[in-house]
């Protein structure tokens, strides 16, 4: 064993400081702030259109199948409308469509989460099996299925991607309240006289909802994606109306003459969603860089 001469200084090992977690921080800003960017520019397409476009998305305003150039960025459709205001009128339609289907599938299947969880038992039993038909039926299949329910329109589109998300929000709330409601905490609150109500609605529930939330952003890109190729199917909003879509499929005909008319309007959907899932990851906590 080798002895330190007398006076010699000990090295220590550096240790991380705060400027690590700094540094991490402004990572994941830098990693967040274009998905952020892209989904804050579609949400104002959607509800401000007219700031962002002068042109009317169902008057025909030039010549048919012109390219994009600066006067029509997007370029024009088979019927000479402004393919650039059409998407970004189309937005309000795709995006508030899929909003209301989070929202469907957000309420009800963690309602029916929470309620499996915490009752346990027969309840339990019963939700999951209704959950366990619900995700062997294919999505699109069950959609379709709603749809032709409830009739076309861009609002029975949105509640049927909703209904085809339940069963995933329900059995990822009932494993999260599972979990939560053997803690220690939990017990805590029930020792010190908490009621079943009470402590679900102020222990378990706010400890349990982060990686709901985070599934509701990815579902909000997955129902983007569903709810145009119901409109790309006919499902969707009718014509004239744009709705993304239901533009990808009014240019299938045209990809050799015109590509912009499906090129286009794919890009926006491919940009919005790859967005969204980025976001989501962030929000469960994935590597930022």
């Amino acid at each position: 064993m080798t002895l330190a001469a007398p006076g010699a200084a000990t090295r220590v090992a550096p240790s991380p400081g705060p400027s690590s977690s700094g540094s991490g921080a402004r990572t994941l800003s830098r990693g967040l702030a274009l998905p952020v960017l892209v989904i804050l520019l579609a949400l104002a397409w959607a509800l401000f259109p007219a700031l962002f476009t002068g042109q009317s998305p169902t008057d025909t305003v030039a010549p048919s199948l012109q390219a994009p150039s600066a006067e029509h960025w997007f370029g024009t459709d088979a019927t000479g409308r402004d393919l650039y205001a059409r998407v970004v009128y189309g937005a309000s339609q795709s995006i508030v469509g899929a909003l209301v289907a989070v929202l469907v599938g957000l309420v009800v299947g963690t309602a029916m989460g929470l309620a499996a969880g915490a009752i346990g038992g027969a309840v339990d039993e019963v939700l999951m099996r209704v959950v366990d038909v619900l995700l062997a039926i294919p999505a699109l299949l069950l959609s379709l299925s709603v749809v032709i329910l409830l009739g076309f329109g861009t609002t029975s589109a949105a509640i049927a991607v909703g209904v085809t998300s339940i069963a995933v929000f329900a059995r990822l709330a009932r494993s999260r309240v599972v979990s939560v409601r053997v803690t220690d905490f939990v017990e805590a609150a029930y020792g010190s006289g908490g009621t079943f109500f009470g402590v679900l609605w102020r222990h378990i529930l706010p400890n349990s909802l982060t990686p709901v939330i985070a599934l509701a952003a990815l579902q909000f890109g997955s129902a983007i994606l569903q709810i145009s190729t119901l409109g790309f199917l006919g499902y969707g909003a009718p014509p004239p109306t744009p709705e993304w879509g239901l533009l990808i499929a009014e240019g299938r005909n045209y990809v050799a003459t015109a590509w912009w008319l499906t090129v286009l309007p794919g890009i926006v959907v491919v940009l919005v969603v790859l967005a969204t899932n980025r976001l989501s990851q962030a929000l469960r906590g994935g590597d930022a860089s």
